[in-house]
């Protein structure tokens, strides 16, 4: 473990901001893997694995609770933590209340005529006349696309396969290519530490082949993911959690 995060083997601390859906904010630290820590809340059963890559700032102090800053404010759900979303609600308006857009009457005139718009034959043909310019000036656009680009032709979609899905954490990339065939694109990232990301590219299939490795030699399968870096497989870690947090943080290279 990195020097600033042996200090969590010693005593409780709290997650600032506090992890919503779960109401007793002190933890206890369970143990580490390479890409996620294993907390337990001091007050109940609950164990879950929080990303290394949310991680923040640890407290100088520990008194009176040593501090573990998130990057994010995370949600407990489903057995694990998500990213949190604010929604904001709107209030409902109480009746006869005035909308924002209408002014308030003025004290008095509880009894004053209500202002009706009166709709003119003039202002009908006004609008028709402005719907027909409208649709006139949309016909004109469309043709002058059609005559610039040529005509439309017809683009046939077909389902990416998953043989992704034979694929095991003890596959190297010969064991893949054995499986998949050789990839369009072969590309490294270095990322934390000496470990190495390997990113196979199949386009005719519609998704990349992830390893991941200490060098070139010892690069093993960790996952799956969409043309649009979506996660659509992962493998289990020995012994407990999984490759799926670590390709969800994964950017784009």
């Amino acid at each position: 473990m990195p020097p600033e995060l042996e200090r969590l083997r010693d005593s409780t601390f709290a997650f600032y901001p506090p992890i919503v859906n779960v109401e007793h904010n002190e933890w206890w630290f369970r143990k580490a893997a390479w890409s996620e820590l294993l907390v337990a809340n001091t007050k109940s059963d609950l164990e879950i694995w929080i990303p290394r890559r949310l991680l923040g700032e640890i407290s100088s102090i520990d008194e009176p609770v040593l501090i573990v800053g998130l990057q994010k404010e995370l949600e407990y759900k489903a057995g694990t933590v998500w990213p949190h979303e604010r929604r904001v609600l709107e209030m409902p308006r109480m009746a006869g209340a005035p909308l924002a857009s209408e002014p308030a009457s003025a004290p008095g005139d509880a009894h004053a005529p209500a202002v009706r718009r009166v709709v003119t034959p003039e202002s009908r043909i006004g609008r028709l006349i402005a719907a027909a310019l409208g649709i006139g000036l949309l016909a004109c656009v469309l043709v002058f696309a059609v005559l610039r680009l040529g005509p439309v032709r017809s683009v046939k979609f077909t389902a990416a396969d998953q043989d992704f899905l034979s694929l095991s954490r003890r596959d190297d990339y010969f064991a893949i290519v054995r499986t998949l065939g050789r990839p369009a694109e072969d590309r490294w990232r270095t990322g934390a530490v000496t470990l190495q990301y390997r990113l196979l590219w199949y386009p005719q299939r519609g998704y990349y082949v992830v390893l991941l490795g200490s060098d070139r030699n010892d690069a093993h399968y960790i996952g799956a993911l969409d043309r649009n870096w979506r996660v659509v497989h992962y493998v289990d870690l020995p012994g407990t959690g999984d490759t799926g947090s670590m390709l969800r943080g994964l950017p784009r290279f």
